[in-house]
């Protein structure tokens, strides 16, 4: 029996809080599970017809070639001109003395009462003969012999054409299966589960009526899930191994999903190991056990605390591996019109910034509560920082921290600063503080800007939700936001 255990099953859970790249270490180890397949050129093709045939058998296959193309006579020059001919030359090394080749192997191979060709050397079976135009062709009488050769040809020009069909196509064999875990998700769809199937149906008689014309009856079927299909090719390919990998696990009632196959997932229950493990399926009654070159691979984001009994059920089958945000990858946003400038005050460091932000992110709302460098990983202008931030953290944040303004206006370090300068705004303390005309009147000059045209309701409510309000100036671009100032204070 062949050695599929050489080397112990993995099951790991990637987990952190959202954007530090998990999704991406998936894709990732896809590509480990993954066969890619050499591209077959004309040239490959051409090594693959010619290495093993002799002289004669190459310029048999020159006239059966051209013989396809409805070209029966071949003189010597299109003879040593052609592509078959030139690459069985550069096989053998051989550069000179090419044409004379030619004719030795067209008269030794010519039938002896050929009325045309007068040679010495002849081989007991002939295969060509010349007109008196000097146009050479193959005898009738040998195309029988070329069988196996007519084959090989055949077979060529198909490759020849499926390689041109194929050409910027990527060959590759997946050895991994790639699903998400959502709520609804369950073992029907992992596993196997009982589904309906579309048929028609007619008798003998009326059996030449078209399908489309039957009635549609609807019928039962057990169906294999993604993970059944998997590990049915794991057992029968068991020298390489295999991988589900599953986005965001603890999105479903994992117990639900893998069912009674939650006990056989741990390393030593696997088919062939100490204590293997044998089950009998829900659906189809059938027994099986888990192949042991089967890897499962996961992720878990620790921001969703839904299904707090996850981590229990998991953590002695899986190996938890943490993924802190990296703000290390994040680059520098140059601000200066300058190809390359030293002044520090025309720069935004992002990586300095989200760990500002991370710092008092975690003070605040702890650790799991955390930005993720994806948040800034496309990010390269300041307009992009400005979405991101607008459209995308804040919001994240806000909810997080429940809407508390107080919250939100640490993190940013927005207290001591002038109002124009906030990132997040206190609704309820400008209205106290008969500050709503100013409020009113930013709204009206956001409200003009091109952005805003038309949106006007839109604006107001994405900018005030509950208690707190994000700057106009930083949807709009401008102000105090058109500075890098406001978002270098943010590094400490």
């Amino acid at each position: 029996m062949p050695d599929m255990f050489h080397h112990k099953p993995i099951n790991i859970i990637y987990t952190g809080v959202a954007g530090t790249g998990k999704t991406y270490r998936l894709l990732q180890i896809a590509k480990e599970y993954t066969d890619y397949l050499p591209k077959t050129n004309h040239e490959d093709l051409l090594v693959q017809l010619l290495q093993e045939l002799s002289w004669r058998k190459v310029v048999c296959l020159i006239f059966l070639e051209f013989q396809s193309k409805k070209q029966d006579l071949v003189k010597v020059p299109e003879l040593v001109n052609h592509e078959f001919y030139i690459a069985k030359a550069s096989l053998n090394a051989r550069d000179n003395h090419l044409r004379n080749t030619a004719w030795t192997v067209l008269q030794t191979h010519s039938p002896t009462d050929s009325k045309t060709v007068v040679s010495k050397n002849r081989a007991s079976q002939a295969y060509f003969d010349k007109d008196h135009s000097g146009a050479w062709y193959l005898l009738p009488d040998s195309l029988t012999l070329l069988e196996d050769l007519s084959q090989q040809l055949a077979e060529f020009q198909q490759a020849q054409r499926d390689c041109h069909k194929s050409q910027g196509q990527h060959f590759s064999q997946q050895r991994f299966s790639m699903v998400s875990f959502h709520q609804a998700y369950g073992y029907e769809e992992f596993v196997e589960g009982i589904r309906p199937v579309m048929t028609t149906s007619h008798s003998h008689k009326d059996s030449h009526i078209q399908a489309n014309n039957m009635p549609a009856q609807m019928s039962y079927a057990i169906q294999e899930g993604a993970f059944l299909k998997l590990c049915q090719r794991a057992a029968n390919d068991p020298e390489q191994r295999y991988a589900v990998l599953i986005d965001e696990i603890n999105r479903a009632n994992v117990s639900r999903v893998f069912g009674e196959l939650l006990s056989l997932i741990e390393p030593d229950k696997r088919a062939g190991m100490q204590n293997a493990m044998t089950v009998n399926l829900a659906y189809s009654g059938r027994s099986f056990s888990l192949p042991a070159n089967v890897d499962i691979y996961a992720t878990m984001n620790t921001q969703d605390h839904s299904l707090a009994p996850l981590d229990m059920a998991l953590r002695r089958r899986f190996r938890f591996v943490d993924c802190p945000p990296q703000p290390e990858l994040l680059p520098i946003i140059s601000l200066s019109t300058k190809a390359q400038t030293d002044d520090a005050v025309e720069t935004i460091d992002l990586s300095k910034l989200l760990m500002g932000l991370n710092t008092r992110i975690t003070q605040m709302l702890g650790s799991e509560a955390q930005l993720g460098h994806a948040f800034l990983w496309s990010v390269s202008t300041l307009e992009q920082l400005q979405v991101a931030l607008s459209e995308q953290i804040i919001p994240q944040l806000a909810q997080a921290a429940g809407g508390q303004v107080v919250v939100l206006q640490y993190i940013f370090k927005d207290e001591p600063q002038s109002l124009s300068a906030q990132f997040i705004q206190d609704h309820q303390a400008l209205i106290d503080h008969g500050a709503s005309h100013h409020m009113d009147s930013q709204n009206n000059n956001a409200a003009q800007h091109p952005m805003f045209s038309g949106q006007n309701a839109f604006m107001t409510q994405s900018m005030t939700t509950g208690n707190y309000r994000i700057n106009t100036d930083l949807i709009t671009k401008t102000g105090e936001f058109a500075k890098p100032f406001v978002y270098q204070r943010l590094y400490d």
